[in-house]
């Protein structure tokens, strides 16, 4: 019963993967950021009124799908404009940290909006954006790499203690909404793949890597030429994405496991041009990797100290000794 009570109250005091969840915010608003600015020049093409997909048949499908968009509101080119840019706008300042949750949120209406506005551009990231950034708003993903982390720390000071205590449990249910949805993502795409006779028999890389729009030219054939690449590659991406969730509930295995999701999926940005899907699952497995960003910030931070502590060349002051960074909460717990 101590431990039972000792680990809620260590659920509802500290907040779990605070890094992880910035990070997986600021890759978030980066993937929606590159999708404005490889699409800019043909903006008006892609998304405008008079574009490739008219106005007045986006409108109807919106309607017929009891969906929204902000594009279908107007038809006017100004209307679509203003739209489109500050769409852009808002992925930058979440890259950077600017905006807190009202921004995230803006920023969700607005990838919505532009990828209901051309459905055919879309590449499977945007689905498990749609999921994860709702979820995101209940964390504190603007604690780390946002450059108005420290007028939010002044601001919160003036929010009632009782309002304050809730934002670590909410914190920390949002990570774990996160977690789960992560692992349902691999779970039902690794038990739909073992159903398959091309995963089964270790061929499904093979004819993958040969499908036009998923050929890296000069390199996918080096793969799928090879017997054993295939097998190996076939078998060993089955039995990954089933196992993956087990391999993050033990705490020894979780950053391997992290690490080998992020060489999966940069593969298959590379060798498959599936960019955005791969940047967005990235995202979301710096949930996993918390501790270690943690890290390497705090080694970071050490590094410009010392820099800075150094005296000019020829100068005799003797360079001023800075403490080591305090370890944070998370690493304390081991998240």
């Amino acid at each position: 019963m101590k431990k039972i009570i000792a680990a809620i109250d260590r659920w509802s005091t500290v907040p779990v993967s605070v890094v992880g969840v910035s990070g997986t915010r600021t890759l978030l608003g980066f993937v929606g950021l590159m999708f404005y600015v490889s699409q800019y020049a043909d903006r008006d093409y892609l998304f405008g009124p008079q574009g490739a997909l008219p106005w007045e048949e986006f409108s109807g499908n919106i309607a017929r799908n009891d969906s929204f968009s902000l594009y279908a509101l107007s038809s006017s080119e100004a209307w679509f404009q203003i739209v489109f840019h500050l769409g852009m706008i808002v992925a930058l300042l979440v890259v950077l940290g600017v905006g807190g949750r009202i921004g995230l949120a803006l920023h969700w209406v607005f990838l919505w909006s532009i990828y209901e506005r051309q459905t055919v551009l879309l590449d499977g990231g945007d689905n498990l954006a749609y999921l994860v950034i709702p979820m995101l708003l209940l964390t504190r993903c603007y604690d780390r790499f946002s450059l108005s982390a420290g007028l939010r720390e002044k601001l919160s000071r003036h929010i009632p203690e009782k309002l304050r205590s809730i934002s670590t449990p909410l914190h920390n249910i949002g990570v774990l909404a996160i977690i789960l949805q992560i692992c349902l993502v691999y779970i039902v795409s690794g038990l739909y793949k073992v159903q398959g006779k091309m995963w089964q028999d270790g061929t499904a890389l093979f004819y993958v890597l040969r499908v036009p729009e998923f050929t890296f030219p000069g390199l996918s054939h080096l793969i799928y030429e090879n017997d054993f690449l295939v097998v190996a590659g076939t078998f060993t991406t089955v039995i990954f994405l089933v196992y993956f969730p087990l391999g993050i509930m033990v705490p020894a295995l979780r950053p391997w496991a992290a690490v080998m999701s992020i060489g999966f999926h940069l593969g298959i940005a590379l060798l498959m041009g599936l960019t955005g899907f791969a940047l967005t699952m990235v995202a979301c497995d710096l949930v996993f990797l918390s501790r270690g960003l943690d890290e390497a910030a705090s080694h970071g931070v050490r590094l410009i100290r010392r820099m800075r502590s150094r005296p000019p060349q020829g100068a005799g002051a003797p360079v001023e000794n800075y403490p080591a960074a305090t370890p944070t909460s998370e690493r304390a717990q081991g998240t």
